[in-house]
């Protein structure tokens, strides 16, 4: 008995669909760009570029929980 091979092409395809449409990814991929965003705001403020993990630090102390909380839907926001 044979089984049909999945190529790795139609694998990694599937599986960059399910990656796109996750709830969590999206989410990451939200926040990692406030995180880009306050570094370019603080490396702005002073004249020099503060680095991704400086940045990433300064905001998860100081803007994360906000962020996340600004972020969250009330149920009776949802559309049916």
């Amino acid at each position: 008995m044979s089984f049909p091979l999945m190529s790795t092409k139609n694998k990694t395809k599937s599986s960059d669909d399910i990656l796109q449409n996750s709830s969590l990814y999206q989410q990451f991929l939200a926040e990692r760009e406030e995180i880009l965003r306050h570094k370019w705001i603080e490396s702005e403020k002073q004249g020099t570029d503060i680095g991704f993990e400086r940045a990433l630090l300064d905001w998860i102390r100081n803007h994360r929980d906000h962020w996340r909380k600004s972020r969250k839907v009330k149920p009776d926001e949802l559309k049916p």
